[in-house]
């Protein structure tokens, strides 16, 4: 018997390597515990008087058993008779009066029998409990997934908006901010922000904002504001931020943080300020030609009422000044008429620049000898262009006009042009007042007159070169400003040749 349960034994243990029980259904692997008590019912039977409590090992294929997952009351049987033979085996061989056997036949496997249903209670117990957290572990993921869909859709809808949001906690660092945030300051992504990170200026956009005037530290301190405009960038990038802060509280209602908002105003501030130019600049222009108009027309009547029959030439004078007058009104008027229509298409075609050039030239020589400046031009013909030929004789006669007019008696108006094949360069330079840096900048900006201009008095309206280079942006050319103060200034027309171009 021992001999055979040896045998039986390293059969099971070389099954348990070689037999790919993975590929067996669940079920097979019970050959292994089932042998087990075999292989001890052969042993015991055969060592029963040289070993004592042998039949104990039966404890391990019990355990396999009662965990094996198949129905209690089989494990259960299984656990009881399995033990009983076992022990059964050694005793028929066992010297033990019968009443001790009889004891020890059902004790040790009404023991194994308690074993194994106390180790499927535990089990099932077990067993609820991985369903039940399997569950709320489901239940996390759900809520895990909701709450990452919620916050892809909260930062693709703040991605969208072309407002900067950034949220604080109460001490100030940045818990969220959107790209437009991040682009206001140029920061770097996943990196929180503070207030310090973005500087900001104040209404005259050169003195930078005190630390407690700045939009974030004010939400930090609790306070809450909207369309506080504030500047941000440099020189001609400015532009200007209108920002609103609320407050963020806990569960307690204590103060939490802040969210706050930098909403871009710059065209609205460029259209405010060039409402209040055109206010300033247009009303005193249109009120001047007016009153001359009113002025004269007034002692025209007033000569005939004291003296019908006074004479045409004395009437004729106060016309005259009223004739010249309204043509300045209307002039006026045109230019405005222009500016708001600047949008119009252009229909470009293959010109010849030099007759716009000449045929600009013509009634503008008069003035210009009325003055005696000197009126130079040095332009090939013929100089083919790709451009609308009535638009371009409106920047022409712009330029030219404006070099006339700025230059000083005596002075000089130099007129030239040359082509690569590709542009066409019409350069118009004068030797007038010329401009600063500052005022350069801002040449081609509606209702803009420099000071130097307005202090010499030289009538104008400051929409000339912006409709002029309006008209050159439609043809998708340049118009370029070279100037100095007290030292002239070049314009510089570049107009495409290629119609391809």
């Amino acid at each position: 018997m021992i001999r055979l349960g040896i045998i039986t034994y390293v059969l099971l243990a070389v099954s348990c390597w070689v037999v790919p029980w993975e590929r067996l259904p669940d079920t097979a692997s019970l050959i292994i515990p089932i042998g087990d008590l075999v292989t001890l019912g052969l042993l015991n039977s055969g060592t029963s008087e040289h070993v004592d409590g042998l039949s104990v090992l039966a404890v391990f294929p019990v355990i396999w058993i009662s965990v094996s997952g198949m129905p209690w009351w089989l494990s259960a049987l299984i656990s009881f008779m399995g033990p009983l033979l076992v022990v059964r085996a050694g005793a028929t061989f066992s010297r033990q009066e019968p009443d001790m056997q009889l004891t020890g036949t059902f004790l040790m496997p009404a023991m194994f029998l308690a074993v194994s249903l106390a180790i499927r209670s535990i089990t099932g117990n077990v067993a609820v409990q991985q369903r039940k957290l399997a569950k709320k572990d489901r239940e996390l993921r759900a809520l895990l997934l909701s709450s990452n869909q919620r916050e892809r859709l909260l930062e693709a809808i703040l991605d969208a908006v072309d407002v900067g949001i950034v949220a604080v906690d109460a001490r100030g660092t940045s818990i969220l901010a959107n790209e437009r945030m991040k682009q206001l300051i140029h920061a770097p992504p996943h990196e929180p922000i503070s207030g310090q990170d973005v500087v900001l200026r104040g209404q005259d956009r050169r003195t930078a904002l005190e630390p407690d005037k700045h939009p974030i530290q004010r939400a930090v301190d609790g306070e809450e504001f909207g369309d506080y405009v504030v500047w941000a960038g440099e020189d001609d990038g400015q532009q200007a931020y209108s920002t609103a802060a609320r407050s963020m509280r806990d569960g307690s209602g204590e103060f939490g943080g802040a969210v706050i908002a930098f909403s871009e105003v710059t065209a609205l501030y460029e259209a405010v300020m060039a409402k209040d130019d055109l206010v300033a600049n247009v009303s005193h222009d249109l009120r001047s030609p007016l009153t001359s108009i009113l002025g004269n027309l007034d002692l025209v009547l007033e000569e005939l009422d004291s003296d019908p029959g006074a004479p045409l030439e004395s009437v004729a004078h106060y016309l005259r000044y009223s004739h010249g007058s309204a043509e300045r009104l209307l002039e006026l008027v045109s230019d405005l008429l222009l500016s708001a229509s600047v949008a119009t298409n252009v229909h470009p075609r293959q010109t010849d620049v030099s007759g716009l050039i000449e045929s600009c030239l013509g009634p503008l020589g008069s003035q210009a000898r009325a003055r005696q400046l000197s009126l130079v031009t040095d332009v090939p013909s013929p100089l083919w262009a790709h451009v609308d030929p009535l638009r371009i004789a409106q920047v022409l006669d712009n330029l030219v006009s404006n070099a006339i007019k700025y230059s000083p008696d005596g002075g000089e108006v130099v007129v030239t042009a040359t082509s690569n094949g590709q542009e066409a360069t019409i350069t118009v330079r004068d030797s007038g007042v010329g401009m600063s840096p500052q005022d350069a900048s801002r040449a081609f900006d509606k209702f803009f007159r420099s000071d130097a201009v307005r202090d010499a008095a030289i009538p104008g309206t400051g929409l000339g070169l912006s409709i002029a280079k309006a008209i050159v942006d439609r043809h998708r050319g340049r118009l370029l400003c070279t100037t100095a103060l007290g030292k002239g200034t070049s314009m510089e027309l570049v107009l495409p040749v290629d119609p391809t171009a």
